[in-house]
């Protein structure tokens, strides 16, 4: 996840749910799998296109997701 985003930007379109949000969960809330995000933010629990490449069913892909979001700080 070389690419940067703001905290504003919106990961999860359907439940509105934003960068900051799901970094929140992962860092002060202890989230460590997409279940633990979805029960903290609710990102990932309506469609599930957020969660990751697989599981996107638009015609465009989505530019960032909770799985990549995830991985980056479990590297840490």
């Amino acid at each position: 996840m070389s690419r940067k985003f703001p905290h504003s930007f919106e990961v999860c379109t359907c439940k509105h749910v934003t960068l900051g949000e799901i970094v929140y969960a992962i860092k002060e809330k202890n989230a460590k799998t997409l279940e633990d995000i979805g029960n903290f933010t609710d990102a990932g629990t309506c469609c599930k296109s957020c969660k990751n490449p697989q599981s996107d069913i638009g015609v465009e892909k989505l530019e960032l997701y909770l799985e990549e979001i995830l991985n980056k700080f479990n590297k840490e």
